[in-house]
């Protein structure tokens, strides 16, 4: 009885978890209905349809670390000794 319990307490829990953060579908559809706001009948269901099957614009690739090297290292011409330390620090951890 107890492992029951103990197993239908964490599947709820996990459930909460992934009803929490909300998919990509239904972010998408908030933003297409905030954006519809004002439109109504055939033009709304028209807009919907363009905005629900828009492509998502794709995230810009993150720097490896090698070309963030590359970048901070440009960026810290001039500088030396301590300056320069903490200026790739910061740099480097992308603060």
């Amino acid at each position: 009885m107890k492992k029951l319990f103990v197993a239908s307490l964490i599947l709820s829990l996990s459930g909460a978890v992934f009803a929490a953060e909300p998919t990509a579908q239904q972010s998408k559809m908030k933003t297409c209905n905030a954006d519809a706001a004002g439109k109504k009948g055939d033009e709304r269901k028209a807009f919907m349809k363009e905005c629900l099957s828009a492509k998502a614009e794709a995230p810009a690739p993150k720097m490896t670390q090698q070309d963030k090297m590359k970048a901070c290292n440009a960026d810290a011409t001039g500088k030396k000794g301590d300056e320069r330390k903490t200026f790739m620090k910061g740099c480097l951890s992308g603060k």
